[in-house]
């Protein structure tokens, strides 16, 4: 069934949270995320991670939110970044009123921007908004926090790309990036992996992108069934 609210009617948003009454709202950000990356990465994979999760637990998957918080790549080409959570904040709380307005039961934040700032955000309206309200009851989640077997967390490296792979077929493109030898301070323009932190995306990934998506999902079905 389709899960994106969007792209639904009123009568089968009605249908669709009478089988699980839970929004998934995905958070990312318009980021540089070097040559061979799509700048939206964060929102795409949230956005397709959220879209697997609520095929396991039910519910709906509101449109990704591309404004995110935090990180070192603020001056980066193509990158907008909201030098603090106010607008974030104010624009997710009054969602959540409206959502506990319309009898949403649950809620999950689910940040593919994994930023300490971004973090402590979501944290920070889950709790309380959880001290304050009955509906919907908030669960603030991010794709670093699930375990992936030989792959770390990382910013446009073999993490992320492989993430994107596993969501979004044939939008990276390791053809861009150089093969020159990584030897230079990541955050020089001239280095063939610039802006990238952490495992060259130019290796061969511990396994293929669906299944590491199909493993976060899965993660992610077991934090959220914890809550209801």
């Amino acid at each position: 069934m389709i899960r994106q609210i969007e792209r639904l009617r009123p009568h089968q948003i009605t249908e669709a949270l009478r089988e699980a009454s839970l929004i998934y709202l995905p958070l990312g950000t318009i980021e540089w995320h070097c040559h061979h990356l799509p700048v939206g990465l964060d929102a795409l994979t949230a956005h397709g991670l959220c879209l697997q999760a609520a095929e396991r637990t039910g519910g709906l998957v509101w449109p990704a939110l591309y404004y995110g918080t935090g990180g070192d790549h603020g001056d980066f080409p193509w990158t907008v970044m909201m030098p603090d959570a106010t607008e974030i904040e104010g624009l997710l709380t009054f969602t959540l009123r409206r959502l506990g307005d319309l009898g949403v039961k649950h809620a999950v934040l689910f940040s593919g921007h994994f930023a300490e700032t971004q973090l402590e955000m979501i944290d920070r309206i889950a709790a309380q908004w959880n001290l304050r309200h009955d509906m919907p009851k908030v669960t603030a989640l991010s794709v670093n926090q699930a375990p992936v077997p030989g792959l770390s967390p990382d910013h446009a490296g073999l993490f992320e790309t492989t993430l994107l792979d596993g969501v979004a077929p044939g939008l990276s493109d390791i053809g861009r990036l150089s093969s020159d030898p990584d030897t230079m301070h990541r955050f020089d323009p001239y280095s063939p992996l610039w802006g990238i932190v952490g495992a060259d995306p130019r290796q061969t990934p511990p396994m293929a992108g669906a299944e590491i998506c199909n493993r976060v999902a899965a993660w992610m079905e077991n934090q959220v069934i914890g809550t209801m």
